[in-house]
């Protein structure tokens, strides 16, 4: 269990750093009842990332598991190393298309007249079916064999990484007095120049913590397997 904490805190959080949101997000916080309706706004991200998740790893991910229904320690180790290899691989991408990520727009949406829930609820629906890290962290979910209470807490884990820059955002607006102003200036300046550098290295680091768990489960399965097998041939030593 605390493997897969580990990994889909370390997807979770490479998640986090989505443009999208947070961008919608430092708008809201601009105008009036700003930091009810950041927090509506999260909340609108939060239930449809989970909901959509659970659906995809309660469903097909169940049915696929369903051709496997005990999968080896050796297999579960694999999923996680190409998850792993998959974040180093999305990190490279990300850095070297870097300059041309940073001059891309924020997504143009006019939240006037609508509710904030509702904006987060409709972005996350249209980014949902590209959310790489989220998938690879259903894959390695559905592919350890992990019940559905089990998925579900994962999952919900994972979510609560995702959303943390957007409670981040509604943290200072609660707290930050006379601050608050400069702090979100400086972080919408950095979202516009600096996230694909940033989110570069959150997969880079991601890749490797879920590759060195799945690595280092390898090595002890096959050191368990190889002390298994010498206490069976010592058992039938004469």
């Amino acid at each position: 269990m605390f493997r897969q904490i580990g990994l889909v805190v370390s997807l979770g959080l490479a998640d986090s750093l989505n443009p999208s949101t947070i961008a919608v997000a430092l708008y809201l916080a601009t105008g009036e009842r700003a930091k009810e309706r950041v927090f509506e706004f999260t909340l609108g991200v939060f239930a449809v990332y989970f909901v959509g998740g659970a659906a995809v790893a309660l469903g097909p991910g169940q049915l696929l598991l369903s051709l496997v229904p005990h999968p080896s320690h050796t297999f579960k180790y694999l999923i996680e190393v190409g998850v792993g290899a998959a974040m180093l691989v999305t990190a490279v991408l990300l850095w070297v298309y870097r300059e041309r990520l940073a001059q891309r727009e924020p997504p143009q949406l006019d939240p006037r007249g609508k509710a904030s829930w509702v904006l987060g609820a409709s972005i996350t629906a249209v980014e949902l079916p590209t959310a790489f890290p989220y998938f690879a962290a259903i894959a390695a979910i559905v592919g350890s064999g992990a019940g559905p209470v089990r998925s579900l807490l994962l999952l919900l884990l994972f979510n609560v990484c995702f959303v943390l820059p957007l409670l981040g955002i509604v943290a200072v607006l609660a707290f930050g007095g006379s601050n608050t102003d400069r702090l979100l200036a400086s972080w919408r300046d950095f979202l516009q120049h600096r996230w694909p550098q940033v989110l570069s290295a959150l997969a880079l680091v991601a890749g490797i913590v879920v590759i060195a768990l799945g690595v280092t489960g390898l090595t002890g399965s096959q050191k368990h397997i190889k002390h298994i097998t010498e206490q069976l041939s010592d058992a039938v030593k004469p």
